[in-house]
């Protein structure tokens, strides 16, 4: 693929830990049809993607398509590093943690949640992408 999808896209998680920086976030999660759930909070994919019972099933969302702001899940943030132009929001989501990268004038409320961008959102089925289903 080309340079922009193996970053946003990667075809297996061991890449997308170490192309960026901060790396891709990963979390357990469960799919069914178009839903999928990481512990309590259920986000609707554009696809169905194709797992089997059987698989470690994974979302990855690389930090630059998660959005900080007063709408959407709860997160608890535990550092906020400043690397000029931006800043990395470390933080916990669903007891999993997670690195968000913000604009360096971006707001932090004081009650800080998350949205994920859907089109940043892949599934992994034992460290492979998961495509739609056929």
């Amino acid at each position: 693929g080309t340079p922009a999808e193996l970053f946003e896209r990667p075809s297996h998680t061991f890449v997308g830990y170490f192309i960026g920086s901060p790396g891709m976030n990963f979390m357990p999660a469960k799919v069914e049809g178009r839903t999928v759930r990481v512990g309590e909070h259920a986000l609707t994919l554009d696809y169905a993607p194709k797992t089997s019972a059987a698989a470690k099933v994974e979302l990855g969302i690389r930090p630059e398509f998660i959005r900080v702001g007063r709408e959407g899940m709860p997160v608890t943030v535990s550092k906020v590093e400043d690397i000029g132009r931006q800043k990395i929001v470390r933080a916990q989501f669903a007891g999993q943690p997670i690195a968000i990268v913000v604009p360096e004038d971006g707001d932090i409320p004081a009650d800080p949640r998350v949205t994920f961008e859907p089109s940043g959102i892949s599934i992994y089925a034992d460290s492979w992408r998961a495509g739609p289903e056929a």
